[in-house]
Formats: C-alpha cells, structure tokens, sequence
C-alpha cells in the first residue's frame, strides 16, 4: 500500500518538530549537518516519533538546499546531506512508516527579490537527490509565500509522480502574507497537482482549527494541519515551547472532523505531543463531509471596491521643486522651520525629510513632518529606511504615518550603521528597499504584511531613489525598472554633477512613464567638492567642477558664488528634460535652495511666457 491509498482509508500521523529537540539540546547551526556528523541524534529523533505512532516521518532535509546551506559554509554538501537524510529515516522507520522528503521554502516570512531563478535551481538540486534516493513522497512545508510554492510545485509535479505535500504557513488564521484566504490557496494547490494540501507552523492548533473551518473538503486531495505546539516564550536567551502534550489528544479529534487526513506538530512539537494526537483519531475514520463555516475576512475583491488613490499632484506638475532639509540633530528646532518657512516663501513644492541619514540619530522625521504640515503649511516626503525598524516596527510606522495624512514616502535602504554615531548599532533590514516599496503598495491595498486586513487602505505614494553615478547606467536602469514593477511612483536621483550625465540619464529612462526628479546639490567650498568626489559613495564629480571650486578656496562668497552658478547650469539642463528638480541642501544652507528654487520658478515662468507669445 502506498501513501495515498494508505490516506484514502484512514488518518494518518506525521511527526514533530526535529528542530526544536535539537535545540533543546544546545545544538545552535545547521540541522541538516548532523546527518553527517551526528546521524545517530537524527536516528533517535526519528525512531523517537515511529514510536510514539507516526506512521508519516519526515528527512531532516528542511534547509538542505543549496541557497540555506550556503549560510554555514555548506553548499557544496546538498546532495550528501540529503541522502544521508534519507538514508537514516528509512533505518528508522523500517516498514511501519512511510518517509517524506521535505523541502522547506526559501522566502521565509517575506518575499526575498531577484530568487527566483536561484530558487528553482536550488529546489531542483535538492528535489533530485531525495527522489534518487527513494522516497515515499515530498513534503513542502513553511512557505509563507504562494507564489514560491506554486511554483516549486509545478516544477516537483514535473519531475515525479510521487504524493506531493504541500503546507502553507500563515501569520493571521485564514489568510497567507498576501491576502489571500487559506481556501483559495490549497484550491490552486490542489488544481496545479499537490496530492496533500494544508497548513504547518506559526500558529498553535487552535488558530489552526480556526482557520480549517472555512475550508471544504478537497475534491482531488486530502487536507493537513502541522500545527505548532503554542506560541514560544523568551527565556534566558533561548525560545521554549511549554504546551502540555494532552493538549493535543482533543485537537487529534477536532482535526479529523474537519477532515484532515494527515497530521502531526510543527514547531514545539515533541513525540509526546505526536502521541496525543494518535490517542486522539485512534479507531476512528476520516470523514468525507463537513459544514463549512463562512469566512469573516474582508476579501482583497471587497476591498478593491475603494477608490484608487490620485498620484500626489507635485509629483504630477512638470518643473515641481523639491527640497531636503534635514531634521535636527538635536532638540533645537528653530533653524529648521526658519528654513521651511523661507522655503516656502520660494514656493517650494514640498520639502522632503531624511530618515536619520548617515546613521546618525535626528528628531523623528515623522513628527517633523506633522508640524511641517500644520504650522507652516508644506507638504513632506518622509523618507523610510530599512535599517532602523523591523516588520512590526515598520508597519506600525506606516499605519502611523497614514493616521497623521502623511500621504509621500520614499523608501531607501539607509546607510550601514559603522558609519554613524554608533557603530556598534544594530541594522535591521528585513525588508530590501524593494520589498518596501512592495510592501507600503500591499498596505495600499488595506492588507497587512501578514495578510490581515487593516479593514481600511492606506493611501501611499511612494519615491523610489535612484543613483545614475556609476559607469553603466543601463544596470542602474534595471534595478529603478524592477523598483517601478514593484510599485514605485515617481523616482528622486542622488545628486549629479554633470550636465553630460544628466542628459545619459534621459536617454536611458525615456521609455519609463514615471516622474523622475533630478537631485542637484550646489556645493559650497572647494573641500565640500574633494569630500564628495573621494568620499561620499556614488558622487563622482568632472575636473571641470572641482577645478572651478579649487579657483576660489579661500574665499567663501566666491566659492559660494561658484558653486550656484554649477548648480544653476546642472537645472538647465534638467529642466529641458525632466519633470522637476530635487534640490539637497547643504549644512542647513538653506538659503542656497531657497535662491535656486526662486531661479527656477524664474526660468520656468520665462519658458511658459515664450511659449504663450509664440
């Protein structure tokens, strides 16, 4: 009897966690090593869930993939390490267990950009070593993101015509990380060829059974429920699990009423747990029908129905100015609204706030920003930086930025923390500037990260930044490009100092249909153009520039002088090719944008009166 005919006539027990023992342990690196240098731990686990009653086990094979392997210098061992996997399950599970070879996915608890084609190579290496080595079957578990496992399945179902399992992990019951509900996603499992369709880990059994309420009996398949053993505590450093086993006997039951056929414990999960959950379905047989209950999550459909938002219209105005002015490093704040008001006596656009640039602390740029609005009557683009915050942090971020009408972002990845005033300071980066942009459109959507309705849409536009100062554009091209396919509204460059430069830029965006906004920084010494040129990453200044700044080092007002004429020659050019101008102000030099700002307003007014009088 094979594993689906075996299914097709009764409940069937899968295992634990091997993790989570292994860690209990004190062993703290790659688990799928251990079927080299300890395969008789990998052994006693196994033999361990056999028996407590599992009759499904699963190869110590999660991470064993080339992509995670690499992580501890170990990607040349996938094929070793997944045959030894193989190997040491079916020594314990003899013949009173099938043996499943699991492949876990890459993404994790966030989309991952540009994996894609190492995902599938990975998954196909692996894939092929655990089918050499004759397995009952492939479980493929965690996957956070649909995508990924829709498309790591079409590719398993290629390859084989083994029982193929696949579990969907999810943050909120009932809906994955990107909206979609719990139903539909085993539904297109189940249409592209998974033979087991189901859920494991992130949530305890109960929040499990929540969510297979809403989900009908599979016309092609069978259901699964991998729960995990509860949520962890946090202590002395270690993450621990204190479910009671018993806890599970009832859910054995529970499960198979809403007709689960295959089940067993994610993380947490200990043979005593496994043999719960066999107390539970003993003697008792599956079931072919239940009452479906209806789900109560607002459907990504229902919320379509609110209207899309409008771009902001300064990022739809052709020759909009834009300036940075940076939040104060300390608690004196009367510079920076002299500075805004002046701006916008220039009739700025709108002011666009960093996010602790260089590392280093400054006030809030999101408090800034709110009394920006208020007292002095001027929108801001609040810059947002992967460094500093975690997924929760950032969400939590932006459902505040929403509330207080902070409509403008720009998402950028933010400078490496050694380069601030603390060193030492942890970076972040969840999330890559890409997946942010990915992730505020998501929220635009009124869907969470986790997929859980925010029951209203945020209303975001967002910046995507952009650095055209390398020697190929064309790759700097690729990478806006993928930044607009992700969402990307209007794009703001790092400054450029060369008029050639800006025009090449043209050139090679012209067929993007997306406001781009040119920075211009005017520099203010001869010294402020040597630091930029050797010292700042992505600037690169001509001869010409640096050698109009050296004419005048020690003179300041020439030196300032100098520097406005480059900058006003650079806004020439950008306005003959580019919706706006994003001007940087220097050292709270404010007084250099507020003139180049009315310069611009000169220039476009003389060009708008040429056009009326021909």
């Amino acid at each position: 009897m094979n594993l689906l005919e075996a299914l097709s006539e009764k409940v069937l027990i899968g295992d634990g966690a091997i993790g989570t023992l292994l860690y209990s342990y004190g062993i703290d690196r790659s688990f799928e090593e251990l079927n080299r240098t300890h395969p008789e731990e990998i052994l006693r686990i196994h033999q361990a869930y056999v028996n407590a009653g599992s009759n499904v086990i699963q190869t110590n094979s999660y991470g064993a993939n080339y992509i995670k392997l690499s992580r501890y210098g170990l990607a040349e061992q996938v094929k070793k390490l997944n045959s030894a996997a193989v190997k040491i399950a079916r020594q314990a599970a003899g013949n009173q267990a099938f043996v499943v070879g699991t492949i876990g996915g890459i993404h994790g608890a966030g989309p991952t950009l540009g994996l894609q084609e190492e995902i599938k190579r990975s998954f196909r290496e692996q894939l092929y070593c655990l089918l050499h080595e004759g397995v009952d079957g492939i479980l493929l578990e965690t996957y956070f993101d649909i995508e990924e496992l829709a498309m790591v399945l079409e590719i398993a179902r290629e390859e084989t015509d083994l029982p193929i399992i696949t579990n969907v992990s999810m943050h909120e019951p009932g809906v994955l990380q990107n909206g979609i509900q719990f139903s539909d996603a085993l539904h297109r499992l189940e249409t592209l060829g998974a033979n087991v369709v189901g859920v494991n880990c992130r949530l305890g059994p109960h929040h499990i059974l929540k969510a297979l309420e809403s989900v009908p009996i599979p016309q092609k398949a069978f259901l699964s429920a991998y729960p995990n053993a509860s949520m962890p505590e946090y202590e002395d450093g270690k993450l621990l699990y204190k479910t009671e086993p018993n806890y599970f006997e009832r859910f054995g039951e529970l499960f198979r009423q809403q007709g689960v056929r295959l089940m067993g414990g994610c993380c947490g999960t200990t043979p005593e747990h496994i043999a719960a959950l066999v107390k539970g379905v003993d003697g008792k047989s599956p079931i072919t029908k239940k009452v479906v209950k209806k789900q109560s999550i607002i459907t990504i459909a229902e919320k379509e129905k609110v209207p899309a938002i409008a771009l902001h219209e300064t990022v739809k105005l052709r020759n909009s100015v834009i300036v940075e002015l940076g939040t104060p490093r300390n608690l004196e704040t009367d510079i920076f609204f002299e500075a805004a008001n002046a701006l916008k006596e220039a009739k700025v656009d709108c002011i666009t706030l960093a996010d602790n640039s260089l590392a280093s602390p400054r006030i809030c740029n999101m408090a800034m920003a709110t009394r920006l609005e208020k007292e002095v009557g001027i929108p801001s683009i609040v810059h947002i930086s992967c460094r500093d915050r975690n997924l929760i942090g950032m969400q939590s971020h932006l459902m505040g930025l929403h509330t207080l009408g902070i409509r403008d972002v720009l998402a950028i990845t933010g400078d490496p923390t050694k380069v601030g005033d603390f060193p030492g300071a942890t970076s972040v980066f969840d999330v890559t500037s890409f997946e942010l942009i990915r992730m505020i459109k998501q929220l635009n959507k009124g869907i969470s990260p986790s997929g859980k309705s925010l029951k209203q849409k945020t209303s975001f536009n967002v910046a995507a930044a952009f650095n055209p100062n390398i020697r190929n554009v064309s790759k700097a091209v690729e990478r806006l490009e993928k930044k607009i396919e992700y969402g990307a509204d209007f794009i703001m460059t790092q400054p450029i100092f060369c008029k050639e430069k800006i025009v090449e830029v043209k050139e090679a965006t012209k067929h993007l249909d997306v406001p781009i906004f040119i920075g211009i920084m005017p520099i203010v010494s001869a010294k402020n153009a040597e630091f930029l040129h050797n010292e700042v990453p992505g600037i690169k200044l001509t001869d010409d520039v640096r050698s109009r700044m050296a004419a005048a080092p020690l003179d300041p007002n020439l030196s300032r002088k100098e520097g406005l004429v480059i900058a006003k020659e650079l806004i020439d050019t950008v306005l003959e090719h580019f919706n706006g101008v994003y001007l940087i102000t220097p050292f709270y030099r404010y007084e250099l944008s507020v003139e180049l700002a009315q310069y611009i307003h000169v220039k476009t007014t003389e060009g708008a009166l040429e056009l009326v009088n021909k």
